[in-house]
């Protein structure tokens, strides 16, 4: 299909795939077989028949880097992109908590003065905790070109948006001319003051962050201004390649930041964050959030008690690192409430786990029990 060079043009409700960025991935149990005997790694004929049935509902995507930092079986590495039974036999949990779905597909505006705007459903590497498990990686729920213009729309008739966050699946997993696209549109409205990027590439493909990309991204990083908010969760993901991304694009005058997700069996010991933090800061990522787990289906084997992510930030990082290094640790809310900072004024835990909390307009709301 010839691809458009006008935003507004009709498109097939199957995003034309020359919107994506093709890279060579592992998507089935052959490949990943093939892919683990290289690593002298060994599937059982059990563990090959839940991984089988778990990708059934919930796809696996994993690219070649970020595969090759396995060390070895059930390292954190391993836990974020290799299936796990749990993800199809433990039913806690909602597939949208968060409430993301509205009338506007692909737009959350739930704060006032910012909106939520997916431009893909595509991601380098699914990962297995993710709170958009229900939808990510179902190609058919990209995004068109017509139904990316109606948010955009949506976007200039509301004039108290001034902050726009591109996410997904993975925005930089578009081509650059379909990013371009998209930068020049919100460009245009006279209210927007910044553009935010929400990407997990620098951690998990860092060879997508290019010459031609940084270019592009520093043509438009003027106001609005262009953040980049990173994703990574544990220290090994630091590595010679990704600090050779995250470099790229500051050299663009991009400012980066990361947020992490405290996930059990991967980050959530003290000196593990602690050193993931340092080693961000020491490569110019800012460590902004922590988030507790979103109680999405399908993810709750990576849900630890809220009160470890207190203890972490208040008894482990505050005043034993550099306060740079100590992120906010906030819960997302369930049933839409926004991110609620993790501080006494706001949560109260109770004896079985649960957290009642008040957000920043005073409603409460209640995060499950989680052990």
């Amino acid at each position: 299909m010839k691809r458009s060079n006008k935003l507004n043009e009709e498109e097939p409700p199957l995003l034309d795939s020359s919107h994506l960025i093709d890279s060579p991935t592992i998507t089935d149990i052959n490949s990943l077989k093939k892919s683990l005997a290289k690593k002298h790694i060994t599937l059982s004929d059990k563990e090959t028949k839940n991984i089988e049935e778990v990708i059934k509902k919930y796809p696996m995507r994993i690219s070649p880097y970020y595969f090759s930092l396995i060390k070895e079986k059930n390292d954190p590495v391993w836990k974020q992109c290799i299936p796990d039974i749990k993800e199809i036999t433990d039913t806690r949990g909602e597939e949208d908590p968060l409430m993301e779905e509205n009338k506007i597909p692909f737009l959350t505006h739930r704060y006032p003065d910012r909106c939520l705007l997916l431009i893909s459903n595509t991601c380098a590497m699914y990962c297995r905790f993710c709170t958009r498990k229900r939808k990510v990686g179902e190609l058919r729920k990209n995004p068109s070109m017509k139904e990316i213009e109606k948010a955009i729309d949506y976007i200039k008739e509301h004039k108290e948006i001034r902050d726009v966050i591109l996410s997904g699946g993975d925005p930089l997993l578009v081509g650059d001319a379909f990013l371009e696209k998209v930068l020049i549109a919100l460009r245009k409205i006279p209210h927007i003051e910044m553009i935010r990027i929400g990407t997990r590439v620098p951690c998990v493909m860092p060879e997508r962050i290019t010459p031609k990309l940084c270019r592009m991204l520093k043509k438009y990083n003027r106001k609005p201004i262009l953040y980049i908010n990173t994703h990574f969760e544990h220290p090994d993901e630091i590595t010679e390649q990704t600090e050779k991304a995250c470099s790229m694009l500051i050299d663009s005058g991009i400012q980066l930041g990361n947020q992490s997700v405290l996930l059990k069996g991967v980050n959530d010991k003290p000196e593990v964050f602690k050193t993931l933090n340092r080693k961000l800061l020491s490569i110019g990522v800012k460590p902004y959030y922590l988030y507790q787990p979103d109680p999405v289906k399908g993810t709750f084997h990576f849900i630890g008690p809220v009160e470890n992510g207190i203890r972490i930030i208040k008894e482990d990082l505050r005043g034993h690192t550099s306060g740079m290094a100590v992120p906010h640790f906030v819960i997302d809310a369930p049933g839409g409430g926004g991110k609620i900072p993790l501080i006494p004024d706001y949560a109260r835990i109770q004896k079985d786990g649960s957290v009642k909390m008040k957000n920043y307009q005073d409603k409460e709301f209640k995060y499950p029990k989680t052990r």
